[in-house]
């Protein structure tokens, strides 16, 4: 068995989740920040058999999108303000996978 912890986008979580649920895989979602930007996450966790783990990845995989966004960046004046520099384009989404080791498992 292994425990799979898939880091998405909030942008593409619902349908992540409804795909996965739908395949017949139990989920445990955790709202979480951070990355690149410290945009909102979802952190998707999964118990999965050792023979249903590419499954679940191909469904992440499938769900969770890569997409362009244009962002500021700010630079430091030399009299210690700021001021807006030009924006940059970025990549953002998809998904972010581990896939660990179950040594035991128990519902209580």
């Amino acid at each position: 068995m292994k425990l799979i912890m898939a880091i998405v986008s909030s942008d593409d979580a619902q349908n992540v989740i409804k795909s996965l649920t739908h395949e017949g895989f139990l989920i445990t979602k955790l709202a979480t920040t951070g990355g690149f930007l410290m945009a909102g996450n979802v952190t998707i966790m999964t118990g999965v058999d050792d023979e249903r783990v590419d499954d679940a990845i191909n469904i992440i995989r499938e769900k969770s999108k890569s997409r362009s966004q244009t962002v500021p960046t700010i630079s430091e004046s030399s009299i210690g303000g700021f001021m807006n520099a030009p924006l940059v384009e970025v990549t953002i989404g998809g998904a972010t996978i581990f896939v660990l080791p179950i040594e035991r498992f128990e519902k209580i």
